[in-house]
């Protein structure tokens, strides 16, 4: 690997703005990363190697070189958004293969701040589950590649994870941010509702889905969230001052059993906010016993819409045929209401009066194994995804910001991980809370074997580096005394 494979975005763009390297020898050098692992893991469904070496050496010829904010940084994009000049797949062979004429508006944002698209990422036909397999091949986990990398940015996941780029474009409409980051031991953030321009599919899921960034620092996350936003302070991770943190592991709806370990990693976290001074207490919101069938009724009927232009076509896969006859017999008993999502904000608005934050499980049981779902029972796929990732869909209902954070590993050997919620505007809040905890309790930035060796001491060391360059100062004191 080279010496650039391995760092931080953020390292890259400063390097790159100051001429210490070029844009073309970092991108050249994850590309050879890329062809070295990818063949394991299944990330990639598009490699761009001579654009994207082109378009690195138009960011090394620009004359704001000095100003971008991602100055020469490899970026990867999930292939459910369009991308000039290549095709957008959606994870279906049924997709017609025809070019892109324009960049979706993320796109466009990362590349005028002088990222470059490396490639375009796997998911799930037409982003539907929490694992990553298709016509195209099966997304697998770093950490474990028998194990899905998760879904649907699954593809993104494993490509961050494995160093293949430093950061990637994500979406989730039910957690697909969430669910693969904490697969694959990332830090990852949902936006909330009107934060990133969403324009996914036909329509973002009834408005639930959001694109967002996986990263392996909560540096680089809110660098690539500030770009994508367009909203330059979302970069300058700054303290919270005392928050009010309400731990919880009650899952959204009855009947969820979740793992022992990831019940832990709550705790975990929890002693490390009160060690950094924040007032932390159990407390759970009050999810209303309809919650439940009102997520599960959207994540049925919603993709039909995505799915409709495709269903004549033999190659879409029969598990997306189900699940569309799932969701027209789900619409005639519980069909998505307009005021569901009011409702569910009001349900849970009394914990974030009292609370700032609330910090749950992201996942309620371990990655499941690394196959082709998609060629298999519809019902095994709902069962499995219901099973392992219902802790996360409630969120995109009401609209509020969530992230994934790593919380060390589990007796698997996979990682461990606590999502943090609070309400709309507050993903600032979100990011300084998850750089606190990312100083206070160091992750392994790369699943071992890939990317660079980076121990806790190292990783913590450049974390303070980082929260300097942006302000934030990780030392666990925030002033008040506590």
């Amino acid at each position: 690997m080279s010496d650039w494979v391995g760092r931080t975005a953020t390292e890259i763009a400063a390097a790159v703005r100051d001429g210490r390297v070029t844009a073309a020898e970092v991108v050249r050098d994850h590309l050879d990363t890329i062809a070295a692992l990818d063949g394991e893991l299944g990330a990639f469904v598009r490699v761009r190697r001579e654009r994207a070496l082109a378009e690195a050496g138009a960011v090394d010829g620009r004359s704001d070189r000095a100003e971008l904010p991602l100055a020469g940084v490899p970026v990867a994009i999930k292939d459910n958004v369009p991308v000039a000049g290549e095709p957008m797949r959606s994870g279906s062979a049924a997709t017609p293969d025809t070019p892109q004429e324009a960049d979706h508006p993320v796109v466009a944002r990362l590349r005028a701040a002088g990222a470059v698209v490396v490639g375009l990422t796997n998911l799930p036909e037409l982003g539907i589950y929490p694992f990553t397999d298709n016509a195209f091949g099966t997304a697998r986990n770093p950490w474990d590649p028998s194990r899905t990398a998760g879904g649907s940015s699954g593809g993104s996941a494993a490509a961050v994870a494995a160093g293949m780029v430093p950061i990637a474009h994500g979406n989730d409409g039910a957690g697909s941010i969430r669910i693969p980051a904490a697969n694959c031991g990332l830090f990852g953030i949902k936006p909330g509702l009107g934060v990133v321009p969403a324009e996914i599919g036909t329509d973002a899921w009834d408005a639930m889905s959001e694109n967002g960034p996986l990263a392996t620092t909560v540096a680089d996350a809110a660098l690539m969230l500030a770009v994508m936003a367009g909203t330059p302070a979302l970069a300058e991770v700054g303290e919270p001052g005392e928050v009010g943190v309400a731990l919880s592991i009650k899952p959204p709806a009855p009947g969820v059993r979740i793992r022992p370990e990831l019940k832990a990693a709550v705790r975990t976290a929890g002693k490390a906010l009160v060690g950094l001074g924040h007032h932390v207490v159990r407390d759970d919101p009050a999810y209303p016993l309809w919650a439940g069938p009102a997520v599960l009724s959207r994540w049925l009927a919603l993709p039909e819409l995505d799915a409709e232009p495709l269903l004549s076509d033999s190659r879409l896969e029969r598990r997306t045929r189900r699940h569309v006859r799932a969701g027209r017999l789900m619409s005639k008993v519980r069909a998505p209401q307009a005021e569901d999502r009011e409702r569910f904000k009001e349900a849970v608005a009394p914990l974030f009066e009292r609370r700032d934050v609330l910090v749950m499980p992201t996942l309620a049981q371990r990655a499941p194994k690394a196959r082709q779902w998609g060629s298999g029972s519809w019902l095994h796929s709902v069962g499995s995804a219901m099973t392992y990732a219902p802790m996360t869909a409630a969120w995109n209902l009401a609209g509020f910001p969530a992230a994934t954070v790593p919380m060390g590993v589990g007796e698997s050997g996979l990682p461990l991980s606590v999502q943090l919620v609070a309400a709309p505007g507050k993903e600032s809040l979100l990011l300084g809370l998850a750089a606190q905890l990312e100083a206070a309790l160091p992750w392994q930035r790369y699943a071992p074997g890939y990317g660079v060796s980076v121990d806790p001491a190292v990783a913590a060391e450049r974390a303070v580096m980082a929260a300097r360059e942006t302000g934030h100062s990780p030392d666990g004191h925030d002033g008040c005394g506590h």
